[in-house]
C-alpha cells in the first residue's frame, strides 16, 4: 500500500514491513506533534489518513478483516453479553466469594473496596439513544481532546500515527490492535458511536484506547445507560480495575470530551 502523505511531516516509516496500513513518525516533543496533529486531521479527507496517537515504533499484527465488523449484530451481541454479566452478577450475589485479608501493617494504608450495584437495568434497555447534537463538529472536538491530553495528562513516547482508514472507528481493526479486547465488537460498537454521539478514535497507546465524543451524555440517566455499553466492552478499566461502582463510573460520563478504555 502507498501513502498520499500531507506535506510538511517529520521523518517516519510505513509499518508492518511488507505491507504498510500505518506511517509513523519518529518520536516527537508535544508542541510539534500537535502541530502534525492538526495538519494531518485537516488533509484527512483528502488524503484517507486518519491521525492517532501511538507509541514511536509500536508493532501491531495483522489487520482484522473488515468484513468481520460488517457481520457484527450488534444489537444481539449487545444484549447477548448484558445477560451474560447480569448472569455473573447474580450468581456472585448468591454467593459471594470471602473478602481478601488485608495484612495489619497495610491495612491504615488500604480502603475496602466499595459495594457495586452494577447497572440498574432488570431486563435488557437496548442500545442507547443517540444524545442532543452538541453543535462541535466530531473532528473539532477530536483536536480539542488530543490538545487537553497531551497538554494536561502526557505521554512519555507518543508519536503520530497515520492511518489508511475509511472511518475512524476502523483505526484499530485497521492496525490490528493486539489488545486483549473483543476487536470486532468493539469496532462495530465505535461506528455506533460515531453515528449517536460524534465519537473518534484518538490514540492506541500500548493497550489503552482512547475516544473523543463530541456530543457526551448531559445527564446521569443518559449517561448511565452509555455507561453500560463501556461495561460490556469488557474494558478492565471499568470491569474490575480500579473497582468503581458502577453508579460513580456512569457519573463520570456526563458531559466528558473523552473516554478511555484499557485491557490487559
Amino acid at each position: 500500500m502507498t501513502f498520499s502523505l500531507p506535506e510538511g511531516l517529520p521523518s517516519g516509516r510505513g509499518g508492518p514491513a511488507g505491507s504498510p496500513v500505518m506511517w509513523y513518525a519518529d518520536k516527537m516533543p508535544y508542541a510539534p506533534l500537535l502541530d502534525v496533529w492538526t495538519l494531518a486531521q485537516r488533509q484527512q479527507d483528502t488524503t484517507g489518513l486518519r491521525p492517532i496517537l501511538c507509541y514511536a515504533h509500536d508493532d501491531h499484527s495483522r489487520s482484522l478483516d473488515l468484513a468481520e465488523i460488517a457481520a457484527v449484530d450488534l444489537e444481539a451481541a449487545m444484549e447477548q453479553a448484558w445477560h451474560d454479566d447480569r448472569r455473573r452478577r447474580l450468581a456472585w450475589r448468591a454467593e459471594p466469594s470471602a473478602p481478601s485479608a488485608i495484612p495489619e501493617d497495610l491495612a491504615e494504608f488500604i480502603e475496602p473496596w466499595e459495594d457495586d450495584p452494577g447497572p440498574p437495568f432488570d431486563r435488557w434497555p437496548g442500545l442507547a439513544p443517540a444524545t442532543p447534537s452538541s453543535g462541535v463538529d466530531p473532528d473539532e472536538a477530536a483536536h480539542a481532546a488530543i490538545f487537553a491530553h497531551l497538554m494536561h495528562e502526557g505521554e512519555p513516547g507518543i508519536s503520530l500515527g497515520l492511518v489508511k482508514a475509511a472511518r475512524s472507528a476502523d483505526i484499530p481493526a485497521v492496525i490490528g490492535w493486539r489488545a486483549e479486547a473483543p476487536l470486532p465488537l468493539l469496532c462495530a460498537l465505535l461506528r455506533s458511536w460515531e453515528d449517536r454521539f460524534g465519537a473518534r478514535v484518538l490514540a492506541a497507546i500500548g493497550s489503552t484506547l482512547y475516544v473523543s465524543v463530541a456530543s457526551p451524555p448531559r445527564d446521569e440517566r443518559q449517561a448511565t445507560h452509555i455507561a453500560l455499553e463501556h461495561l460490556l466492552t469488557t474494558a478492565d478499566n471499568i470491569v474490575d480495575d480500579p473497582p468503581t461502582p458502577f453508579p460513580r463510573y456512569a457519573a463520570s460520563l456526563v458531559d466528558a470530551p473523552l473516554w478511555r478504555f484499557w485491557w490487559d
